[in-house]
């Protein structure tokens, strides 16, 4: 790192770091034991300005990327106090009036043993365009928040596309978890109602001496603990659209009321005989088969058909694998909003997504995602931080084996201990080729070399 006279060794040090680090499109700043700026590379004139190099140094690092990261209490300064670096953390780059969005990486500063760096230099943050791209829906509708790049995904589109202007009743079906809500707020959003609410309700998640009065409100002293006149979601959603999820769970006794509402539109509240009319226009999805529910007689075939005027069916994300990666990337970049990282994905944990068969859809891919930019220590997503069902060695949700994929060679978590030796047997039998351990074992060259490293095995 320089020193103050220009022609000492520290400042040709930083100069050759200088032009290494921009070359790659990165800023170097070099910290001080206060967390002062101390050196900043000349690329931050090119980021906010001609002579924002100069102006930053000396300044605290918290007034430049915020107190949430370096404040006394934020993770980076805690991590390099610790001794600890961190990496791909989601930064504002702040001078004056001008700000950019960046990745940083923070790491405790170690001095060559000759001398050359700045004594003075104790941390280095390195800062690069941060990589915040969010992925458009190609779909016929864009702007939804719907990723789709599949032929199956893009017939759902197109048959969406064809009620713009429509407001016939629709009946979403698909396996759970396949975004079933998400596309009656996007049919919502591109109807006729779109300024009118949209109100949704579960109904496998009340009681049934409950939905009924969940939907069509009740009246005063209609049973115990009725105190006052309650609407119902009916009539929350007039003028709007109300969204009935898990129609197939509707109890055979309140399916007779609902088939009222869709033919005649009046309905009563509980304990109220005046009718009311309602306006709103239903849509309603199900993971159930409705045909065979209508064949075993626990669903009304007359309503059965009056929800099914226009039918949507999501196809489960196994049978759409090319939406795999543009979804994977649009929920690991809201993740990182939400924890202040920025990830990125190996080619190696993409492989291990693409292998999986995703019996829980899109929704057990965004679990699957929270749960790897918590517990990933890097910049990069690797296959060891993803749950052990998607890399076939733990129990799938649905409760059958883990699947086949990528990593499913890979051995059950072990004791650091038994780690290490399992590792150092695979080496040896295969004369430390690291190639052919990390087939043998399952796991990328890449993930051997870091294991190895952390167990002492290089």
């Amino acid at each position: 790192m320089i020193t103050a006279c220009p022609t000492d060794p520290g400042e040709i040090a930083f100069a050759a770091v200088n032009a290494a680090f921009g070359s790659l499109g990165r800023v170097c700043m070099a910290l001080d034991g206060q967390f002062r700026v101390r050196h900043a590379s000349d690329r931050l004139d090119a980021l906010l300005g001609p002579g924002a190099a100069a102006r930053l140094r000396g300044e605290p690092i918290e007034s430049v990327l915020g107190p949430e990261l370096f404040g006394p209490e934020g993770p980076l300064r805690q991590a390099l106090l610790a001794g600890e670096k961190r990496e791909g953390w989601r930064a504002l780059l702040r001078a004056g009036r001008e700000s950019r969005l960046l990745s940083a990486t923070a790491v405790p500063l170690q001095h060559d043993p000759h001398g050359v760096c700045d004594p003075d230099a104790v941390y280095l943050v390195v800062l690069r365009p941060s990589e915040d791209d969010p992925v458009q829906c190609t779909g016929p509708i864009a702007g939804s928040g719907v990723v789709c790049r599949s032929e199956p995904m893009t017939r759902v589109f197109r048959l969406v596309q064809t009620l713009q202007h429509s407001e016939a009743t629709v009946l979403v079906t698909g396996e759970s978890g396949t975004g079933k809500e998400v596309l009656a707020r996007m049919i919502h959003a591109h109807s006729p109602r779109r300024s009118g609410p949209f109100v949704a309700v579960n109904v496998a998640a009340l009681p049934d001496e409950l939905l009924e009065s969940e939907l069509f409100g009740h009246a005063r002293g209609a049973f115990t603990g009725a105190v006052r006149d309650r609407q119902g979601r009916f009539e929350s959603a007039q003028d709007g659209t109300l969204f009935l999820d898990e129609v197939g769970d509707v109890p055979i006794q309140l399916q007779v009321k609902l088939l009222r509402v869709l033919q005649e539109h009046t309905y009563e509240r509980v304990g109220d005989d005046e009718p009311r009319r309602t306006n709103a226009r239903i849509i309603a999805a199900t993971n159930r088969d409705l045909r065979r529910a209508v064949a075993a007689g626990t669903f009304r075939e007359d309503l059965y058909y009056r929800l099914r005027v226009f039918p949507v069916e999501l196809p489960p994300l196994r049978a759409r694998r090319e939406d795999i990666e543009p979804i994977a990337r649009m929920l690991l970049s809201r993740a990182c909003a939400r924890t202040g990282r920025e990830l990125r994905f190996s080619p190696d944990a993409l492989r291990a997504l693409l292998s999986y068969d995703w019996p829980g859809n899109v929704r057990e891919l965004e679990n699957a995602l929270e749960y790897a930019a918590t517990v990933a220590h890097g910049q990069t997503l690797q296959p060891e931080d993803l749950p052990l069902e998607v890399l076939g060695t733990g129990p799938r949700p649905d409760g059958a084996p883990g699947v086949a994929g990528v990593a499913s060679a890979r051995p059950a978590p072990v004791g650091a201990g038994d780690e290490k030796d399992a590792i150092q047997r695979a080496l040896e039998t295969h004369r430390w080729c690291r190639a052919e351990t990390a087939a043998a074992l399952g796991m990328s060259r890449s993930t051997l070399w870091r294991r190895m490293r952390t167990l002492g095995l290089e």
